[in-house]
């Protein structure tokens, strides 16, 4: 039975090796970040850019996914990013913070001055 899970977790790699991404940049918790996504309207089709802190990220094979966090007039928007996903044109690193924790999610509860974040050099 043991034998039959390796093998088909090798199998499941290898169909995934064609669909990861390599040509991103290594991003970390605190980056601020500018993403291009490709948006269909109609007929069209067209990149609209997505800019924020990353708060949480999570690291496993093909479902590699950031939570990038904005503040839109006022309200605090999260957005999930699949980082392979086909829909995702460009990921830039705009600015780098200095932080202590795997995960931001205190800057849920915190507004204006406060939510800054140590900038790294």
């Amino acid at each position: 039975m043991i034998y039959y899970l390796a093998i088909l977790n090798l199998l499941i790699k290898k169909v995934e090796e064609k669909y990861l991404k390599a040509n991103f940049p290594n991003i970390e918790i605190g980056d601020t970040i500018r993403i291009g996504l490709k948006i269909k309207e109609g007929e069209k089709e067209r990149i609209q850019y997505y800019e924020g802190v990353i708060i949480a990220k999570k690291n496993f094979g093909i479902n590699k996914t950031i939570i990038v966090r904005r503040i839109i007039q006022g309200v605090g928007v999260e957005r999930l990013f699949l980082l392979n996903s086909p829909r995702l044109i460009t990921l830039e690193i705009k600015k780098s913070a200095k932080v202590k924790r795997a995960k931001l999610y205190y800057l849920r509860k915190l507004s204006g001055k406060a939510t800054r974040l140590k900038q790294k050099y």
